[in-house]
Parts: C-alpha cells; structure tokens; sequence
C-alpha cells in the first residue's frame, strides 16, 4: 500500500518569518509537534523534515523534539555535509534522504547527482548505515543515477518529480514515462521506490500509476490545502488522491 511522508518544513517557514530570533518563546507558533501529531492522526505513515546548512526553516532543536515526539517515523532530509551528518548521527531518524543544496533556491531543485559524487557520498552512507538508519537518494528519474545508487548499497531511491509537475501535456506524458522507466530499473536492483517534489492533489492521479511505488513525500500542497481545510483534512485529503478514492 502507498505510504505518505508529510513534509513540515513550510510549518517551520512560517514560524521563522515571526520568531526566528525567540524560536524558545512560549508563544511561538504554529507549532511543529502539533502538525506532526495532526498529520499522523489523518494516517500519514511518517514526517519528513529538511534540515538545510542555512537552517531557513528547520532548526537543530526541531529535529530532537521531533524525534522524542512522533509515533510514526521520522525522514531527515539533508545535503551531504559533516555538521549535519553529525546531528544525524546523533538524533537516529530511522530514514535519511541525501538531497543536493543550493542557498539560492527556495526549496530543493533537481535531483542528487549520485553518479558524480560517488566518491564524496559512499562515507556518508557507510556511517548512517553503521548506526542502523536507512538510506534513500533523491535522484533524477535516470538510469545512470539508479546505478550509482546500487553500487552506494542504499536502500531505497526517491525520485525527483519535478520535471513532470512542471509540464503540460505531451510533455509532461514523456516525463510520466521516464520516471516509469525509472521505477522498473530502480526494483530491478531491489531497490525501494519512493517519490517526491511538486506533487499535488491533481497530478497525484498520474503519479499513483507509477510502478512499485513504496512511498510519497509531499509537504508545500498539502501545507497550501491546509489553509483553507486544516491540515488533518488535508492530509487526508491527499491519501484519498494516493488511493484513488478522490
């Protein structure tokens, strides 16, 4: 069955734009454990969270209290550097997706270049491994990207849907059919399938005929619904697209 990761960075976003500098303040919201909780009672099956080197949205404390906190699983999302490995380390999320970063861009832009970084990447998935956290790359619906995952001895691939969100008809079938293509690959090799980025209540119904799909990581559509629903609603909502029911 098609798990969903609910991603709360954009939770913490809009507590920054008010309490970056008191983020202990006993008035501080909205509150990240309460999305967390509210997220896993509409049935999210984990809360994923990125803690980037600029920490514009996630702070260092975000992730311990979340680790103490929720029932589910927690996904910890970073760039391959040694401050933040060592917190990983530290904290023990039982997933960690490796994802490129940039400080210009938003949010996260296009996939890992694992094939390229072999060599940088292969410590930092022996350590997260040695302490028992699994590991997935978020990566480009490519084959040369599917390889160097195999080789790196990660569990699972978490393909970077970006492309395909971003466009429209013919277009957006060939990149349906590329991530496809990548699906097969990637479950060849054993690994497990997982997607993310730029998903959202309408193209969800493509997405979910992608093949052996284990997991989706979704957060900005599901934060934007919640203004208007509430986020349990949303979240459940979007498992009702995941399903087919809506």
């Amino acid at each position: 069955m098609l798990s969903l990761g609910v991603n709360i960075d954009h939770i913490a976003t809009l507590r920054q734009a008010r309490y970056a500098a008191s983020p202990e303040a006993y008035n501080v919201e909205p509150d990240l454990l309460a999305a967390a909780a509210a997220s896993e009672r509409a049935g999210a099956s984990g809360i994923t969270i990125h803690l980037r080197a600029d920490r514009r949205h996630i702070q260092d404390r975000d992730v311990f209290r979340l680790r103490e906190s929720i029932t589910t699983k927690l996904n910890l999302e970073m760039g391959n550097t040694a401050e933040i490995l060592d917190i990983a380390l530290r904290v023990r999320p039982e997933e960690v997706c490796l994802v490129p970063e940039n400080r210009a861009e938003i949010t996260t832009e296009g996939g890992l270049d694992a094939a390229g970084q072999m060599r940088a990447l292969a410590p930092t998935v022996e350590r997260l491994h040695a302490v028992g956290i699994r590991v997935s790359l978020f990566i480009e619906p490519d084959a040369r990207q599917i390889e160097a995952a195999r080789q790196l001895g990660v569990a699972m691939v978490e393909l970077h849907t970006g492309a395909f969100a971003n466009a429209t008809g013919a277009a957006q079938t060939d990149e349906l059919r590329r991530l496809h293509h990548a699906a097969e690959h990637a479950h060849r090799f054993g690994l497990q399938v997982n997607a993310g980025h730029g998903i959202n209540y309408t193209n969800i119904r493509k997405i979910r005929t992608l093949p052996h799909l284990a997991e989706l990581n979704i957060g900005h559509s599901i934060i934007a619904r919640a203004l208007a629903v509430g986020l349990e609603s949303a979240v459940a909502e979007m498992l009702a697209g995941m399903k087919g029911d809506a």
